[in-house]
């Protein structure tokens, strides 16, 4: 029996790290938004790695932080280590990872919504989408409640139609034995929405009383504090140290004796799994030269035993895996307290969706996260973020948001999958980014906190606290670029002590900067600022001034590929009208229909010819248009 339960702007289904982030921004920027989710005890839940960041990865969080969202502040309020990453490498490819009290951490985001204004978090099994006209304006749950909305997000993660493998042994079931959406995916395919299965998995919990630490190496974590959020001030010293092992060539013959028995190679596993987060077998089997493989023993948190063993991810049966665990050092007495499983699902091909991340086919219904075909907690949040702000923005009848791949790792993820889309679970990767030195660690709030602020998720205050840093740091190098040094014996007796040649006449400070010996401080010795500047203002200013050439140089490219994306062709174009286009570029073209010639060049099997015959063709003016 169904029944009228409410109405709302946006309904965001799930409540995984998509799906927060999603509710979150819409609420914040005025939507009236609900939440449904199977379970209230899974909000923002980990089950799989209990951290947070790492290689561009981390890079996403602070953008989400910049955009006005929630993922960073809420990690560094519960994590238990944080650790810079590729601290000796330039500052394109540093970045941020925090280890996670995994319990604190769904326990904190959830205080969080349910501490929203606008915000209406609720339990309840979405199976069906109520489509009027083709557009989506309200969803069906399990026990008949009908919520209207004017838009609506799907977050469902790894939940549909999942499936949980272990050895032999194979059910029905979301991550962490959770129940799973099964009509809402079948639902799905009645709307005409094309869906894959991929594959994931997750290594077992053990112990940490059981574990010899003597036979480990310390992973420690930063002496100097560090955030994620611009808006942290205190920050967590008390770290919990990591613990680095190794398998052994025992552990490689326990794989390679029960392979048949593998669900991988025995043909159970149908899905596609991550390429750059394969099983511990899949790594034996493909690396058989490697006489051992890392494993990192990570805490999930401050008040349990349990330990995630990253690195060992696995399907094998549960006597494989306690005998395999045992063969490492360190847990040669090691209790199993959780198996590790391969999990199946369902996924969406991403390339049916606009860049906003509304479904091209139905109206106001948008997806986020990992049905979307990607892996990772920071992937989903990025793109549930955006769902959200695009949902409320519609519902609000406002311009909706899309971050170009020059703006933000997030653009450059989602561009990616509307675009390219995925053949396996995708992960972002600094080098997927090819303007990846202007998307660093260090400068999301430069790029992205005045497109928060407009928003509505950015704090007046907050705003004019970054207007301050960035005339700080205006100020700095334009005082810098002017500044004389001459010759002196200070200025001489410095140089030589940091390893660098004397000056033969006098130089202005930035050139002096530029040198590779020398950083800020050293200037800041030979020419003092008047002003006390924030360490974060005194970072700007020497990689702005060290890497301007560089810099510029990225900034040539964005803005030669920007009179590309400016070039709009029309939704209902009709490609099968232009002549000379490649057969794989006019069925590319068709599927995903891009907004802009800018998009069109990155869609695989669209060459430059292609590219140069419907540029021709648009500036004739005469675009033959598919009828509706």
């Amino acid at each position: 029996m169904s029944f009228e339960a409410g109405n709302y702007d946006v309904i965001v289904i799930g409540a995984g790290h998509a799906g927060c982030e999603a509710g979150l921004a819409a609420a914040r920027m005025g939507a009236k938004t609900l939440m449904l989710t199977i379970n209230l005890d899974m909000v923002a839940f980990m089950p799989c790695n209990p951290s947070v960041g790492g290689p561009a990865k981390g890079i996403v969080v602070r953008e989400i932080d910049a955009l006005g969202g929630e993922m960073g502040r809420n990690i560094d309020k519960t994590h238990i280590q944080m650790r810079m990453l590729n601290t000796g490498k330039g500052p394109a490819v540093r970045a941020l990872r925090a280890q996670a009290d995994k319990f604190a951490y769904q326990h904190e985001l959830k205080k969080t919504i349910e501490d929203t204004e606008n915000l209406t978090l609720k339990q309840g099994l979405v199976e069906r989408l109520i489509i009027e006209d083709g557009e989506c304006t309200g969803v069906i749950t399990q026990t008949g409640a009908i919520y209207r909305s004017k838009t609506v997000v799907i977050t469902t993660g790894t939940f549909l139609r999942g499936e949980i493998i272990v050895g032999e042994l194979k059910y029905s079931s979301g991550p962490n034995n959770q129940q799973p959406a099964i009509k809402l995916s079948e639902h799905l395919e009645e709307l005409g929405i094309e869906l894959v299965r991929f594959k994931t998995g997750t290594p077992p919990r053990v112990n940490s009383h059981s574990i010899d630490y003597s036979k480990t190496e310390i992973q420690p974590g930063d002496d100097v504090p560090r955030a994620f959020s611009y808006e942290t001030e205190a920050v967590e010293t008390d770290q919990i140290p990591c613990w680095l092992t190794y398998t052994s060539e025992n552990t490689h013959q326990i794989i390679d004796d029960n392979l048949h028995r593998s669900p991988m190679y025995s043909g159970m596993i149908k899905g596609t799994g991550p390429r750059y987060c394969p099983s511990i077998e899949d790594k034996v089997v493909r690396f058989n030269d490697k006489p051992r493989h890392q494993i990192f023993l990570e805490p999930e948190g401050r008040n349990t035993q349990e330990v995630y063993v990253q690195g060992l991810s696995t399907s094998l049966p549960e006597d494989v895996q306690e005998k395999m665990l045992r063969s490492i050092a360190g847990l040669e007495n090691v209790q199993m307290m959780r198996t590790g499983y391969a999990i199946e699902y369902d996924a969406i091909v991403p390339t049916q969706l606009w860049p906003t991340l509304e479904i091209k086919h139905i109206k106001n219904l948008y997806t986020a996260g990992q049905i979307n075909g990607t892996s990772g907690y920071e992937e989903a949040a990025g793109q549930g973020l955006i769902a959200g702000i695009n949902a409320a923005c519609r519902s609000l009848n406002k311009k909706e948001l899309i971050l170009d791949r020059s703006e933000a790792y997030i653009g450059v993820l989602i561009d990616d999958l509307v675009t390219k889309g995925t053949n396996e679970p995708y992960r972002l990767l600094t080098s997927r980014a090819e303007y990846r030195l202007l998307l660093r660690h260090d400068n999301a709030d430069l790029r992205l906190t005045k497109i928060g602020h407009e928003l509505g998720l950015i704090s007046d205050d907050r705003f004019a606290d970054f207007e301050q840093k960035k005339a700080h740091i205006e100020e700095e190098i334009s005082r810098l670029k002017t500044t004389q040094l001459r010759p002196t014996e200070q200025v001489q007796g410095l140089i030589a002590e940091v390893g660098g040649s004397e000056l033969k006449d006098g130089i202005k400070a930035a050139d002096l900067l530029r040198r590779p010996e020398m950083n800020y401080e050293h200037i800041h010795v030979l020419s003092p600022s008047e002003k006390e500047l924030h360490p974060d203002v005194k970072e700007q200013v020497e990689i702005q001034i060290k890497y301007e050439g560089y810099i510029e140089k990225s900034l040539n490219q964005v803005e030669r590929m920007k009179k590309m994306d400016l070039k709009r062709i029309p939704e209902n174009i009709d490609y099968q009208a232009i002549n000379g286009l490649a057969t794989e570029a006019r069925q590319k073209l068709e599927q995903v229909r891009p907004l802009s010639v800018g998009q069109a060049s990155r869609i695989s099997g669209v060459n430059p010819a292609d590219i140069s015959i419907l540029l021709v063709y648009l500036e004739q003016g005469k675009i033959a248009r598919i009828s509706n």
